[in-house]
């Protein structure tokens, strides 16, 4: 076995017990008159790392990065740079920038002009002005637009020298709120790759806001997903999509299964439930501690679903339906099977054949079945 140094330096940073945090919100809340935005956050942030918060209209995520950015004064809480208590420093002294969704471009200045203004207001040396820009500009493959006004840029030409005019300070710290909202799905696609490559290059550290889903999924090293004003639950993507910690994150991160049951079985490895409404007992192997003859519920996502027209070997984890939709969208197709209980679950398949070839259709009696290891309880 190797040896405890030679683990650690594989560890990320937030699972490093000795790494110091870059940026912290230590128990910060805002209200704006009777209204309580946001409520408690505490929230640590590591050096280099692309940190999502995710959440639906009014979680609180803009005012919480509007807080990072000097923009609000917290009612409560401080707010930590780099060791620096910056949480009393107003926007223009705090080592932060800002990218706004709508660009907030000069439309009477030129691209390099626009890169150009805040070294400017700075009254930095030309020569130096000069090479930064053309730095900028190269890192965000805009070269040779540097003559150009805005309104002779497309959408995704323009969110490159927003990028670029944010970056050409070199802060410590980037704050992007919904930095892709303006752009449409495909641009959006390539454009996400593009900003993860230009963070990793640059090693700034970046927390961007958004309530796209897939967005903060490909982009982000971790997520905190926010609602009514606290964070839900914090973690990479991938800790995020398989083991939510409750129902909304659950709910909130793509599609869900879920089943009520009462538990019947509480052992170390595995959860036994019994279950109406998936009609049959779920055995999960999960470790949460959950009493026997407590209501619970059960997560799964549909991808995790297998679906066939003759019934699996054992009773557990299985359900029957009736398949009364099927949604076509080209490499997988989700059914929509309604079981005996009445309760509606979705089960995705890729689209290894054609759509005439399927062998499951429209009203056709179907077992739904599944894993043990794929289902999570949710524990709130």
């Amino acid at each position: 076995m190797p040896p405890l140094s030679q683990l650690l330096r594989t560890l990320e940073h937030w699972q490093d017990p000795k790494a110091k945090p870059y940026i912290v919100i230590d128990n910060v809340s805002k209200s704006f008159g009777s209204v309580q935005a946001v409520k408690g956050v505490s929230l640590q942030i590591y050096k280099g790392e692309l940190f999502s918060l995710l959440g639906g209209s009014g979680s609180g995520k803009t005012t919480l990065l509007r807080m990072l950015a000097g923009f609000e004064a917290p009612s409560a809480g401080r707010i930590y740079i780099d060791d620096t208590d910056v949480t009393d420093w107003p926007a223009y002294e705090r080592p932060v920038n800002m990218m706004f969704q709508s660009y907030a471009l000069f439309p009477h200045m030129t691209v390099s002009q626009n890169i150009a203004f805040g070294l400017k207001q700075e009254r930095i040396a030309k020569k130096i002005i000069h090479d930064k820009v053309k730095w900028a500009l190269d890192l965000v493959q805009m070269a040779g637009f540097g003559d150009r006004k805005p309104s002779q840029l497309s959408g995704g030409q323009r969110q490159r020298v927003a990028l670029a005019r944010s970056l050409v300070k070199e802060p410590k710290l980037l704050l992007l709120d919904e930095p892709l909202g303006a752009l449409d799905k495909r641009l959006r696609e390539q454009t996400q790759f593009e900003l993860v490559n230009i963070q990793e290059r640059v090693g700034i550290t970046f927390v961007m806001v958004t309530h796209d889903q897939e967005e903060a999924m490909t982009m982000s090293t971790r997520l905190g997903i926010m609602e009514e004003g606290r964070i839900r639950q914090i973690g990479a993507p991938h800790d995020i999509y398989e083991f939510p910690n409750s129902r909304y994150v659950a709910e909130f991160i793509g599609s869900m299964n879920i089943f009520e049951g009462i538990v019947i079985e509480d052992e170390d490895d595995f959860v036994l439930i019994d279950s109406e409404e998936a009609g049959c007992q779920l055995y999960v192997t999960d470790s949460a501690a959950v009493p026997v003859g407590s209501h619970t519920a059960v997560a799964i996502r549909p991808e995790k679903v297998m679906i066939s027209s003759t019934p699996p070997a054992g009773n557990r984890n299985s359900a029957k339906g009736i398949v009364r939709e099927i949604a076509y969208l080209g490499d997988i197709s989700i059914y929509y099977v309604q079981l005996e209980s009445g309760k509606m679950v979705q089960a995705a398949r890729p689209n290894l054949l054609r759509f005439s070839e399927r062998e499951v259709t429209w009203d056709e009696e179907v077992y739904l079945f599944w894993r043990a290891e794929n289902g999570v309880i949710l524990t709130s």
